[in-house]
C-alpha cells in the first residue's frame, strides 16, 4: 500500500494555532486570510507568500521559504509581519 503525504493538508490548522485566530480560507486550502494579510502557499508549497489585502487591492510583500515545516515557516511569517510589515520576506 502506498502512503502519500501532503504537508498543506495541516496550513489551515497550522495558520490558526501560530497566529491565534481562526484564518478565513481562500482558493481552496492553500490561501487563507489573516486580517489583511493573505498567506498563500506556491510553487508545490515550497513557498509561502505574504500579500497584504486591502479591499480589492493585493500587494505582495515578499515570501518564506518552507523547508522542514509549514508550521515553522507560518512562524517566521509572523515574526515578519510583526516587525516591518512593509518587508515582508524575501522580495519576488
Amino acid at each position: 500500500m502506498k502512503r502519500f503525504a501532503d504537508g498543506a493538508a495541516d496550513f489551515v490548522p497550522a495558520v490558526e494555532r501560530v497566529f491565534g485566530e481562526r484564518p478565513r480560507v481562500l482558493d481552496g486550502s492553500r490561501a487563507v486570510l489573516v486580517g489583511e494579510l493573505k498567506l498563500q502557499l506556491e510553487a508545490g508549497e515550497r513557498e509561502l507568500w505574504l500579500i497584504e489585502r486591502r479591499g480589492p487591492l493585493e500587494r505582495r510583500l515578499g515570501y518564506v521559504p518552507v523547508r522542514d515545516s509549514i508550521e515553522q515557516a507560518l512562524r517566521e511569517a509572523k515574526h515578519l509581519s510583526e516587525t516591518d510589515p512593509s518587508s515582508g520576506g524575501r522580495r519576488p
